[in-house]
């Protein structure tokens, strides 16, 4: 019997979190003595998808870059806090399209993000009976596709899809052999992905066609 899957990207597919977060860098950098222009939504938004080593040299490159690594994981402490507490922008319609989701497929969450992350976005929403499972590079090191693999193996789902919104979240579904669904309302421009959605909603056509 197939067992079925639908696995999501978090930042720019489920939620937004730039405007909830830069509060808490602002008030890190702050207490580092960090001299430089405030952190904007654009470059907020630059940063998604990537890893805490990829981000550091980019939000810190007049300090070495072990001090930008220790500097951007204590602001992860700092806006996790915030993100349980408050939680993030939320993409019009997503909690009740997992909802809806879940009463037939599996759903799972894997991002680049560090470990805390995905389990904000599931507690603060009370997300813990839809989520069945989820895996992030700050807990196991491996990158998204292999982070993909991971899950897909360890939950024995036969046929599954990955929803994201950038061309990284591409090359992690095609390295992880799966098709790619674009939640084109994220932060990137993919050209080709196998499926497009403009609303969390149109998931659900999608997912009939898919698995049907």
């Amino acid at each position: 019997m197939s067992k079925n899957g639908i696995l999501f990207d978090l930042d720019g597919t489920l939620w937004d979190s730039c405007v909830a977060i830069m509060p808490s860098w602002q008030k890190v950098m702050k207490a580092h003595g960090i001299k430089r222009p405030p952190i904007t939504q654009e470059e907020m938004n630059s940063y998604m998808g990537k890893t805490v080593e990829q981000i550091a040299p980019l939000m810190l490159p007049e300090v070495s870059l072990e001090e930008a690594i220790n500097i951007m994981k204590e602001g992860c402490i700092e806006e996790l806090q915030d993100l349980r507490k408050n939680g993030a922008t939320l993409y019009d319609g997503i909690i009740e399209t997992l909802r809806e989701l879940s009463k037939t497929y599996n759903l799972f969450i894997v991002s680049n993000c560090q470990d805390g992350y995905i389990q904000a976005f599931i507690e603060h929403y009370n997300l813990s009976d839809v989520i069945k499972d989820f895996e992030c590079a700050g807990r196991t090191g491996k990158c998204k596709g292999d982070n993909i693999r991971l899950v897909v193996e360890r939950n024995n789902i036969t046929k599954a899809f990955y929803v994201g919104d950038t061309i990284l979240d591409k090359e992690a579904a095609t390295k992880a052999s799966l098709p790619f669904v674009l939640a084109s309302y994220g932060f990137g421009e993919v050209e080709n992905p196998d499926y497009k959605i403009t609303t969390p909603k149109d998931l659900l056509k999608i997912a009939e066609r898919f698995f049907s």
